[in-house]
């Protein structure tokens, strides 16, 4: 992108992105993830039950990015973070067997910018100890992740989002990466994250009235269904669908005995006649 319009639009994708500290535990790592964000042109910064937040030390750690830590949000949840947007990304080193796709920065950098076309979108970023839950990584279409050296795969936070930031700013301007692999537009607007999670919340009551799903042993079941769907990348017309045919089964069905149908060998229900 060369042009002056090409800029404004570049900026403008960049102005999409919210960059998601979950849990961080030292407000130093908050005001120099500020600081990495301005240089690289954002400005949205969204804070998950920081342990301390405002704070002197994130005053001087942003040297001069006082207005990114002026501006950002603080909320409870992660889904209160991600509610309004389209696409989140979950930074992380650690392989998850149930999460969803794994890309490199470079390659999901791509994916963020053109996911940013069509709306918000986040990533998420964990504790500086722990890192993100499971949880929170199924809440995120793709996992991203630093090729460091794996002989040695410690990166401070506020580093980690100067990588990803950078990333993001070569993909939104000339010199840009891989292009995206989602070349197929959306027919009805993309589905935000509050809507998706209201459909997996509607899913699993379904499941647990019918039957099919036992609350006390739930194994990895949802899990499951969250890789599928997210794989899917849900429009909202979708999602509409979905929670529409859910409603026509929910009230025709009374509960059923709890049965050990969830085993991870199969998600076929116990009296479904197949064999």
């Amino acid at each position: 992108m060369n042009g002056a319009g090409e800029s404004e639009t570049s900026r403008a994708l960049l102005d999409r992105v919210h960059i998601v500290l979950v849990q961080p535990s030292h407000p130093g790592n908050i005001g120099a993830a500020a600081r990495a964000m301005k240089t690289m042109g954002l400005s949205h910064l969204w804070l998950v039950n920081p342990k301390r937040f405002p704070d002197g030390e994130a005053d001087a750690r942003a040297a001069g990015a006082e207005d990114v830590l002026r501006a950002a949000r603080v909320c409870a949840s992660v889904d209160g973070a991600l509610a309004a947007t389209v696409y989140a990304g979950a930074v992380t080193a650690r392989q998850r067997h149930l999460g969803p796709p794994a890309l490199a920065a470079r390659a999901a950098a791509a994916e963020v910018v053109a996911w940013a076309a069509t709306g918000e979108v986040a990533l998420l970023f964990g504790n500086e100890t722990a890192g993100l839950t499971n949880a929170d990584v199924q809440r995120c279409r793709q996992t991203i992740h630093i090729p460091g050296d794996p002989a040695y795969g410690s990166l401070n936070l506020a580093a980690a989002v100067q990588v990803l930031c950078y990333e993001l700013r070569l993909a939104a301007f000339a010199g840009a990466p891989p292009r995206s692999t989602r070349t197929v537009p959306f027919v009805s607007p993309p589905a935000l994250h509050a809507e998706v999670e209201a459909f997996y919340t509607h899913l699993e009551r379904v499941m647990i009235a019918s039957g099919f799903l036992d609350p006390h042993q739930p194994r990895r079941l949802m899990a499951k269904l969250r890789r599928l769907f997210g794989r899917a990348t849900l429009e909202r017309d979708e999602i509409n669908i979905l929670r529409g045919l859910l409603d026509a089964l929910e009230p025709r069905r009374e509960p059923a005995e709890v049965g050990p149908a969830n085993d991870e060998s199969s998600l076929v229900p116990k009296n479904s006649g197949q064999t």
